[in-house]
């Protein structure tokens, strides 16, 4: 009796084994103390869905991207930030279509309820977040995505075609400003207090739908240009039936609450003070850095603090010393650091940021204390607001007024659309100084930094996107600007194209499909020893026979 027990033992456990491995996409994310998707109110889903999605690109934006587009760079803990150090194990899609399972729950039960606004917050959602998937990986499941429930034929869904993606999420949008564009009286079961990004403002959501549309269309330009170009065409040439995002108060930004780890902003040492924590790690790279300079960037003092004690380069042999709140330093010192560390010493009296790739950023400017993710200072510290969990802005920002007047003049430049390119320019610049708090400093910063074509809109879009700077990689992609050059540790002598897929969560789980997905995927020369087409420096079909970036 014992026997046939553990045979019967080992069967199930057998079953149970095989029917979680082939699961990759069908379980539903549930956060076990939130209301359950399949009971609950649809209302009750947005703040999860909404901050699944913000949290996201946050965590893209102020994480690894930010590294790889030279906002900032970590002193510790540094390789896969600095030095794009990343491999088939490194990142994957698992929470993204966790949101969109709940994402389709919200649309299925709008839907049940014939609810209007709910099916176009549904599709704008939707939208977003498989725009992210394919952006960061290329073709992906989505048509038989979300469907485990139907079969066990739906456990391992095809990648669909990158360009089938974008142009379904195109045509998802155009259903969402449908959806959008009745009178708000139209509309039921609106839960001002659930929906955390617009309170249920259905104007505000239709602009999202279109100025996302407008992303989009854009995203297409080198593959596509004439979708692109009579799509956006399409957009611009009626603001009534096709609003936009054009006043920062109008941005798609959600804020933290703070009261613990999970839903304050990610470098807080409210909830741990740890000297060597998120915070202390990050510092301004000194690609941004340089630059803001360059231009008296007034961003650049919300965004960073300035260094504590400057280095002064005096005259004599052996000197290094602290001298009225400065260091300073005599030539030998300065070669004799230059030469350990290959670096050279900035002696900027007020800014300072991390070069992009150093082999040891935590020594970087003479710091005394040479340690990881500790406090340098000689090097500059995010603003102190990026301590705390919370504040006005320390936003999720998913869409800004600022990067829909940059699409609007790139269109123009290419005379897609009407009117002046440099006018567009300039309102970007202006709606992100309104973002940021210094809309009294635009009328100076404007006459310093002149428009002169795609480099200066796509240099002021990749500024206008700190904390969000995924985007700002889709652009260099797209375009070549900024154009930015890797450190001496970067594991490759260029910057990355997209992240792997993963092997566990991803390839091992629904072979055949992910390896024809590989196989479609161009190597560049930048390829490396990757053993297969799934390298950071592949390129995805909206990138090949581009020329771009390399």
């Amino acid at each position: 009796m014992i026997k046939i027990n553990n045979f019967h033992l080992l069967i199930l456990t057998i079953l149970f084994i095989l029917f979680n491995s082939c699961k990759d996409l069908d379980e539903l994310n549930i956060n076990p103390n939130a209301p359950d998707p399949q009971v609950a109110d649809l209302n009750l889903l947005m703040p999860t869905i909404i901050t699944g999605i913000g949290q996201t690109v946050v965590g893209l934006g102020f994480g690894d991207i930010a590294g790889v587009m030279q906002h900032t760079q970590k002193d510790g803990w540094s390789s896969s930030h600095n030095n794009y150090d990343w491999d088939n194990q490194s990142h994957d899609w698992s929470n993204y279509y966790g949101i969109l399972r709940n994402i389709d729950e919200f649309y299925n039960k709008a839907i049940e309820g014939e609810y209007e606004f709910h099916k176009g917050v549904g599709l704008v959602m939707k939208a977003y977040t498989f725009g992210l998937i394919t952006d960061l990986w290329g073709d992906a499941p989505h048509n038989d995505a979300l469907k485990a429930e139907k079969g066990s034929e739906f456990f391992k869904p095809a990648y669909d075609y990158q360009r089938d993606i974008y142009l379904s999420i195109l045509n998802d949008l155009e259903n969402a400003n449908t959806f959008l564009s009745k009178p708000s009286s139209a509309y039921t079961n609106i839960s001002s207090t659930q929906d955390i990004l617009y309170q249920g403002n259905v104007a505000k959501w239709r602009k999202l739908a279109n100025s996302l549309a407008l992303r989009y269309y854009m995203r297409l330009s080198e593959k596509e240009r004439e979708i692109a170009k009579q799509g956006i065409a399409k957009i611009a040439s009626d603001v009534d039936k096709y609003p936009l995002i054009t006043q920062a108060s109008d941005d798609a930004k959600v804020g933290y609450i703070g009261s613990s780890p999970s839903d304050s902003w990610p470098s807080t040492m409210e909830f741990n003070p740890d000297p060597r924590g998120a915070y202390m790690r990050v510092k301004m790279c000194a690609t941004l850095v340089k630059i803001l300079q360059e231009l008296n960037d007034p961003r650049l003092g919300v965004w960073a603090n300035k260094i504590e004690i400057p280095l002064v380069l005096v005259s004599g042999e052996k000197i290094d010393r602290i001298v009225n709140g400065c260091r300073e330093i005599s030539q030998d010192v300065v070669d004799e650091f230059e030469k350990a560390f290959n670096v050279k010493i900035d002696f900027d009296p007020q800014y300072v940021g991390l070069p992009p790739s150093l082999f040891a950023p935590q020594a970087y400017n003479l710091n005394p204390t040479k340690e990881q993710g500790g406090y340098n200072p000689h090097c500059s510290h995010l603003n102190e607001m990026y301590k705390k969990s919370s504040g006005p802005l320390l936003q999720m920002r998913l869409m800004s007024a600022a990067e829909v007047h940059f699409i609007l003049a790139e269109a123009a430049l290419y005379e897609w659309i009407p009117g002046n390119p440099e006018e567009h320019y300039a309102e970007g610049i202006c709606q992100s100084f309104n973002a940021w708090g210094v809309t009294s400093e635009f009328e100076n910063y404007i006459n310093g930094v002149p428009y002169f074509g795609l480099e200066s809109i796509i240099q002021q879009k990749w500024i206008a996107s700190w904390t969000a700077a995924a985007e700002s990689w889709f652009d260099w992609r797209r375009t070549g600007f900024p154009k930015l050059k890797t450190g001496e540790a970067a594991v490759r002598e260029a910057l990355p194209l997209r992240f792997y897929y993963h092997y566990d969560n991803e390839i091992a789980k629904n072979t055949t499909n992910a390896n024809a997905a590989i196989e479609r995927l161009e190597p560049t020369q930048y390829k490396g020893s990757d053993v297969s087409n799934n390298s950071a420096w592949s390129k995805m079909w909206v990138l090949q026979g581009t020329g771009k970036p390399y």
